[in-house]
């Protein structure tokens, strides 16, 4: 069972690349979720800096979308995305270094804020860039 499912009415954005690039890092989540449940500890570090990887390349996207298009609310934006990438950052390098586990509650924390930043934080960015 899939931990949390895009839909176009709670989290599109109507900018099609970045609605593209969050249904693939829902998928990326559900799928660490599942893996966590097995623990094996190889597949979620493959699958951990796969995701990490995919959302700094999407926060880049979104970043210079804004900067394109002048969003206003870019500074605010880029301050949240770099706190998250500082915290994944941090978790993967203890996880490497053997130093920390990522398990199903570690899934439910990136889970719980997609579910908050993409309706209240992203969604806003839309009439913007896609005008």
């Amino acid at each position: 069972m899939a931990l949390m499912t895009w839909t176009k009415e709670e989290f599109g954005t109507d900018v099609p690349v970045c609605d593209e690039q969050h249904q693939k890092i829902f998928a990326m989540v559900n799928q660490l979720y599942e893996t966590a449940a097995g623990g094996d500890r190889n597949a979620i570090g493959k699958l951990l800096d796969e995701l990490i990887d995919y959302v700094v390349m999407h926060f880049q996207t979104e970043e210079k979308l804004m900067q394109e298009k002048g969003y206003s609310g870019y500074a605010a934006h880029k301050a949240e995305h770099d706190k998250l990438v500082a915290t994944c950052a941090d978790l993967q390098q203890k996880f490497h270094a053997g130093q920390a586990e990522v398990t199903q509650d570690t899934a439910r924390f990136v889970c719980d804020w997609l579910l908050h930043h993409v309706p209240k934080v992203d969604r806003p960015y839309g009439p913007a860039l896609s005008a």
